[in-house]
Parts: structure tokens; C-alpha cells; sequence
């Protein structure tokens, strides 16, 4: 008996896709928003919700599976990376003092990230909260151009950064789920 996983899709149109486009969840409209603020905001939307795609389906123990040693790196952990980076995004905008982490030390993100439901539960829940605590936040800053925090960084730069940081975590969440059950596509 072999632990391989075979390939597989629920595209049928493109064999290279997760789903069929009439399927996609994602910019459903067929059309590209006008400006570059919306232009930046559907793309970090759209990336979001592909993370999502990439965990669904599986369970706790899926979820927190690592990829390859000494990597810690999971679905599950991304998740929480990323809710701990969506609150550290905040500390950007803002002159006060820095938030706290939300796991802890450096790299608790991934180092907690066990196959246990509610740690899985507890994640979406912080992933939820503090990506719409940023965008609330950045909601007040409508001007890309405008600069905000102590290092006076343009809020554009922001947002091409959050846009960076998931669509790099969007291709590691691929090669997971792929180890993981053998679904692949975009």
C-alpha cells in the first residue's frame, strides 16, 4: 500500500484549475474594477479567498499537516501566519505602540499549529477579525499615495505588500494541498 496521493481536480473545462470558471467564487463580475485602490483591493480579496479554497475540505489534522523537514510550515499555519501579520499591518498605519502578537514568540504562528479542531477554529476566527480590523483601519486612508505610521509608508505600498504576502502564501498553500490529498489548480 503506497501513502502517494494521485492528482485530481474538480475543474473539467481546464485540467490545470481548481474549479470551473463558472464555478469560481472569485471575480465573479468578469470585470476589473476601475482605479487602483479597487484594482490593489480585488486582488487581496481574490487572494484571500483562495487560501480559503486551498483549506477547505480538509480537517484538523490536514490542516496542520507540515510539508517537509525541517519546514514547519502547514495550511494551518498560514492561516494563523497571516492573521498575525494582518494584525501586524495595523502597527504600520498607526504611530502608538506596536499590537501584541496574537501567538506569542516568533514563528508561534507555525509552531502551534496542531491537528487539533479548535486551534483550527480559533484561526479562522483570528484570520476574520484581523483582516477586518485592517481593512477598517486602512478604509480611513481612501489615497494610495498618502503615507501613515511612524516610517510614513504609502498606503499604496501597503496594500502591493498584502497583495505580495498572500499570493506568496497562495503558492505554498498549492504545493500543501497538493501533499496533502493531490488537488491541484490555481
Amino acid at each position: 500500500m503506497s501513502n502517494e496521493v494521485s492528482r485530481w481536480t474538480k475543474a473539467t473545462v481546464y485540467p490545470d484549475m481548481w474549479v470551473n470558471p463558472d464555478e469560481d467564487p472569485r471575480n465573479t463580475d468578469g470585470v476589473s474594477p476601475d482605479g487602483e485602490l479597487e484594482t490593489l483591493q480585488d486582488y487581496l480579496s481574490d487572494y484571500r479567498m483562495t487560501l480559503r479554497m486551498k483549506c477547505e475540505g480538509l480537517n484538523a489534522e490536514q490542516l496542520a499537516r507540515r510539508s517537509v523537514q525541517p519546514s514547519t510550515m502547514s495550511l494551518l499555519g498560514l492561516l494563523r501566519h497571516l492573521a498575525e501579520v494582518e494584525r501586524d499591518w495595523r502597527n504600520w498605519v498607526t504611530s502608538g505602540d506596536p499590537l501584541p502578537k496574537l501567538y506569542g514568540k516568533r514563528g508561534a504562528d507555525f509552531d502551534g499549529a496542531i491537528p487539533d479542531q479548535s486551534v483550527v477554529d480559533t484561526a479562522y476566527t483570528d484570520l476574520a477579525r484581523e483582516q477586518e480590523a485592517t481593512d477598517a483601519l486602512l478604509a480611513g486612508h481612501p489615497d494610495p499615495g498618502e503615507r501613515v505610521g511612524k516610517d510614513r509608508i504609502a498606503v499604496r505600498e501597503l496594500l502591493i505588500h498584502r497583495v505580495e504576502e498572500y499570493a506568496r502564501h497562495c503558492g505554498h498553500a498549492d504545493l500543501l494541498r497538493e501533499c496533502i490529498d493531490g488537488r491541484v489548480g490555481q
